[in-house]
């Protein structure tokens, strides 16, 4: 039995990208944001449909892609940061509650959130992780984007589907909505 697979696409064009990156260990989170945003134009996302804030570090994450999220601008997030370990537990609490907060930003407002905070030993293993990574989170944001875009179109009937895109012709041109019954 052969079955379908479904896959987005890794084409960007008309894709909008919203990146929280975080400052704290700056020159990992500079490098990340270079070889992500790199990618997402190299993949077709035009410069004026990505949007970037920073925040002090990975703990101001979630509240910052909730925000983003809530704007309805967006069709996926990206999360940028490197937590390095030190001598305190301070590492472990930091890894494991910005990994959850994105997780929960994620499911709680239903958009893709690729997490690109990197929790490494040392500096060396971040330095190493910097370029895969970045590119990685650009490739996972468009995919889940057209994921799902493609999903949120499989309980929708075509005559539904053609009421939103009249809507949205009526809305764009300042005209009213026009009413769709059934008869």
């Amino acid at each position: 039995m052969n079955l379908d697979i479904e896959r987005g696409s890794l084409e960007g064009d008309g894709v909008r990208i919203g990146i929280v990156q975080a400052r704290f260990n700056d020159t990992v989170c500079d490098g990340l944001r270079q070889a992500c945003v790199s990618e997402l134009l190299r993949l077709g996302v035009l410069a004026e449909d990505i949007f970037l804030c920073s925040v002090p570090g990975a703990l101001e994450m979630g509240i910052a892609l909730q925000r983003l999220a809530r704007t309805g601008e967006f069709d996926s997030l990206i999360a940028l940061g490197a937590v390095i370990r030190g001598d305190t537990y301070h590492f472990e609490v930091v890894s494991n509650e910005s990994a959850a907060a994105i997780q929960r930003v994620s499911l709680d407002e239903s958009i893709p959130i690729a997490n690109g905070i990197l929790t490494c030993d040392t500096d060396a293993q971040a330095e190493v992780r910097i370029i895969g990574k970045g590119a990685d989170c650009a490739r996972v944001a468009i995919e889940m984007a057209h994921v799902c875009a493609t999903l949120t179109l499989l309980g929708i009937s075509p005559d539904e589907l053609d009421a939103d895109v009249d809507a949205d012709a009526d809305a764009d041109s300042g005209g009213a909505a026009k009413a769709v019954s059934n008869p």
